[in-house]
């Protein structure tokens, strides 16, 4: 049975037994419980970040984690509520739900099954290949500039005030800053020293699970001191129940504005999950499937479609901590979900008294290390225009919130302009014989033709319809670069293709070339393009001088017989 058809191929979960030989069994079960720990208190933040109610980011925590898990290639991955997924539901949704919790529910139902329709259609037709069309450093500028939001939201909740809705998410930040209201002394009190905790232990006792510990403390405390009472705002009530089966609306209209944002939220999300898969895979040396893990992701969003949940994805943090405690495959995760139904059905009335600047100061610590502007200067400093796409996606991004998915179709439409105008100039060079014995950039070393009669020219680039005008002037160049030249020979080893406007634009220069006395011969020619000549009928015309396989052979052949005549 060919690897294609192994049931493993369908249900990788089915591969798991294999790895849990020499204590990979008890590997698995302690990742689970380690990672449960942390999965907890993120997916009440990441819900409350979201605006959705604490218990959605628990149900996201359950099914939806199996699944992802079952069909996902990279058992490591720790998939359910995350920052920045969360951050993406937030801010598509709110502005549509006008204030009514019901509708915003039903809308991240909505966004969570487009989502996930989108990725697993992608994964089962082999398609992964798209989404490489999100650079790097547009990817980088975006998640720097979400991660600077996501702290800029969390930043009243710290302070125990509520946001003002404005239409630019930045300015509204500035302005309760700047606003000479009274601050919540305790809710202050319970933001700072919670942040102040996590950090101190991820520092002092990186080893230790900082965030359940300074949890579970921050909650005793908020109960013995009366923070509730005292006008502070704490979780409350989370049902002690399985999700409910629930449908998204299912309406057209709805559909398709929200079609944009589930975009978004499927690229965005999966490079997250990419990024940790091949971390992962390259520490592990287990291959991982981008498309298989795009089928898993895609899933687990569906299933969180239909189990009242939310848009889900594998996290950094959590897939790196399910890693360090040396899981193996994915029943860690389905560990991780069975700890969560237990803290949902039976032990939710610990959680009411847990406040609200508690989780606030959870999204900071969690997201802050996210932000990272080296990454900026490194982009720039490779390539000017990686730099300028990674930047003005960071603006734009900042620019358009809470409308953050406008910074990242910026970032794309600008990625794929500087690609398209890139490709339109490629590089073309006359060359010389350079002291080491190869032919190089004429100009750039300082070299001389070959002889008066010859000029070699490399083309750096596909021959197609966005570079033949650069390859015909390149050539009418070289024709004019002695007095005395008879023959423009093409080093051409470094077109790799050849589309119909490059064979017509070859054909028409093999033409006037003839006409005026001249010669177009080729070195190095690669085996589809002349196949493509082949195909055209313009092979046999230039057979004779297009068959060399170095400059060298070229030459040599060239000074010592006349141009062959081409017939019109």
């Amino acid at each position: 049975m060919t690897a294609r058809l192994r049931p493993e191929r369908i249900l990788p979960a089915l591969a798991w037994p294999r790895h849990w030989a020499d204590g990979g069994l008890r590997g698995d079960l302690l990742a689970g419980l380690t990672v449960a720990l942390v999965m907890i208190p993120q997916a009440l933040a990441y819900a409350k970040l979201a605006g959705l109610p604490p218990q959605v980011g628990l149900y996201a925590a359950l099914l939806p984690a199996v699944v992802a898990a079952l069909f996902g290639s990279c058992g490591q991955l720790s998939t359910g509520p995350v920052a920045l997924t969360g951050l993406l539901v937030g801010a598509s949704l709110l502005p549509l739900a006008g204030g009514d919790p019901e509708r915003l529910i039903g809308l991240a139902l909505l966004l969570a099954l487009l989502s996930g329709l989108i990725q697993l259609a992608l994964g089962v037709l082999r398609l992964g290949w798209l989404l490489n069309l999100l650079s790097m450093p547009v990817l980088m500028g975006f998640v720097n500039a979400a991660a600077l939001i996501i702290c800029l939201t969390q930043i009243p909740a710290l302070f125990g005030i509520a946001l003002a809705q404005d239409e630019h998410l930045v300015m509204g930040v500035v302005h309760m800053l700047t606003d000479n209201r009274d601050l919540h002394a305790a809710s202050v009190a319970f933001g700072l020293g919670t942040l102040g905790a996590l950090l101190t232990m991820k520092r002092l006792a990186p080893r230790l699970p900082g965030v359940p510990i300074v949890v579970a403390a921050s909650t005793a405390a908020s109960a013995l001191l009366g923070f509730e009472a005292g006008g502070g705002d704490v979780i409350g009530h989370i049902p002690q129940s399985l999700p409910a089966l629930s449908l998204p609306p299912l309406r057209p209209e709805l559909a398709m504005t929200l079609l944009p944002a589930a975009f978004v939220v499927a690229m965005v999300s999966f490079m997250e999950a990419a990024s940790s898969a091949k971390l992962i895979s390259g520490r592990t040396r287990q291959p991982w499937d981008q498309d298989q893990e795009l089928i898993g992701q895609g899933l687990g969003k569906v299933a969180a479609a239909f189990t009242s949940g939310m848009p889900v994805s594998a996290s950094f943090s959590r897939s790196a901590l399910n890693y360090a405690s040396e899981a193996r495959t994915g029943l860690s995760s389905v560990v991780t979900a069975a700890i969560v139904l237990i803290v949902l059905l039976y032990l939710t009335p610990l959680l009411w008294h847990l406040p609200k600047p508690v989780l606030a100061a959870v999204i900071l610590q969690a997201v802050s290390g996210l932000i990272d502007l080296k990454v900026l200067r490194r982009a720039w400093r490779a390539n000017r225009d990686d730099g300028i796409s990674a930047i003005l996606t960071f603006i734009a991004t900042l620019a358009f919130a809470p409308n953050i998915q406008n910074g990242i179709f910026t970032g794309l439409i600008l990625t794929l302009a500087l690609m398209v105008y890139r490709s339109m100039q490629p590089r073309v060079v006359q060359l010389g014989l350079h002291p080491d014995g190869t032919y190089r950039d004429l100009h750039r070393f300082g070299l001389t033709h070959p002889d008066p009669r010859v000029v070699i020219v490399r083309f750096d680039s596909p021959l197609t319809f966005v570079t033949a005008a650069s390859f015909e002037d390149g050539l009418l160049r070289a024709a004019r670069a002695q007095p005395d030249v008879r023959t423009v020979l093409v080093s051409a080893a470094g077109i790799n293709e050849i589309d119909a406007t490059g064979l017509y634009t070859l054909a028409g220069l093999i033409e006037r070339f003839h006409a005026q006395g001249q010669s177009i011969a080729f070195c190095g020619l690669k085996k589809q393009v002349i196949d493509a000549m082949e195909r055209d009928g313009l092979w046999p015309r230039i057979a004779d001088i297009a068959a060399y396989r170095t400059e060298q052979q070229a030459l040599r052949a060239l000074l010592h017989k006349p141009p062959a005549a081409t017939p019109t």
